[in-house]
């Protein structure tokens, strides 16, 4: 019996926590909808929001820059992480303790210490802020995140690994890209994720380094958030359906491929 209750208390907080987590975006779904301004009143459906939402060219270029950072962010951070696991992953310990704490400061670190330190720093090397700025500190913060990801995947690999593919006529760089890197590639794409979305979300960093009209999509909503614009909400939809659809790729593509490879044997 009281098994029962358990799982029924379980199901019923799991199910709270799932309102909880899903009305807000399902809402703003429904109202990207709307033909009015409303936002507490569905007064009918249409597409205006995004007909403005895309002749809006402040907004459009808001979303051009948060996406172009993004990638640019999350390129250059996978490889700078990657190759700084692999380095930290041969280096004695004491160095790979010393790194890995300091590798640990910007995560544990408050955005808005970080935000106010990378102004001070800027503006003490009199760097201009706008776009170089804003795509230097989200690869500052990204970076981090990879190491995370890929140090577990490093930490399991057996260490002779690549001394056997040496010795088995490999060059250094055949040893990294053909022996190491496709044993840890789910790290790397973990960490890549991790990356593209920390730096696409982040507010408080790019608040303080950004200039010049250079604009992500955070920093657009906070400024529209004392005039409401219904525009926000078919944006946010546009977002929610494309993380969807990355979602889902992600997941099917390793399912496809395991299919693939039961078929072949």
């Amino acid at each position: 019996m009281e098994k029962k209750k358990t799982r029924l208390f379980s199901k019923i907080m799991l199910g709270l926590t799932a309102i909880f987590f899903y009305v807000p975006i399902l809402y703003i779904i429904l109202f990207s909808f709307n033909s009015s301004r409303s936002l507490t009143k569905f007064e009918g459906f249409s597409l205006r929001w995004y007909e403005k939402m895309l002749a809006d060219s402040t907004m459009m270029q808001s979303v051009a820059y948060t996406v172009i950072i993004a990638l640019l962010a999350t390129i250059i951070s996978t490889i700078v992480g990657t190759l700084t696991a692999i380095g930290l992953s041969k280096s004695k310990k004491i160095m790979k303790g010393i790194v890995e704490q300091v590798n640990n400061l910007p995560i544990l670190n408050p955005e808005i210490v970080t935000g106010i330190g990378l102004l001070m720093f800027f503006s003490a090397l009199g760097v201009k802020k706008g776009f170089l700025t804003l795509l230097l500190a989200h690869i500052m913060f990204c970076i981090p995140y990879v190491i995370l990801s890929v140090t577990p995947k490093l930490r399991s690999l057996d260490p002779n690994l690549a001394d056997a593919a040496l010795d088995l006529g490999a060059t250094p760089m055949q040893a990294l890209w053909k022996v190491i890197v496709p044993q840890i590639r789910p790290g790397i794409i973990s960490g890549a994720l991790i990356a593209f979305t920390m730096s696409f979300d982040d507010f408080i960093i790019s608040y303080f380094v950004t200039g010049n009209g250079v604009n992500n999509i955070s920093i657009l909503v906070y400024t529209m958030s004392k005039r409401v614009n219904p525009s926000i909400n078919a944006l946010s939809t546009l977002v929610i359906l494309l993380i969807t659809v990355a979602l889902f790729i992600v997941n099917i593509i390793p399912i496809l491929k395991e299919k693939k490879g039961s078929k072949l044997t």
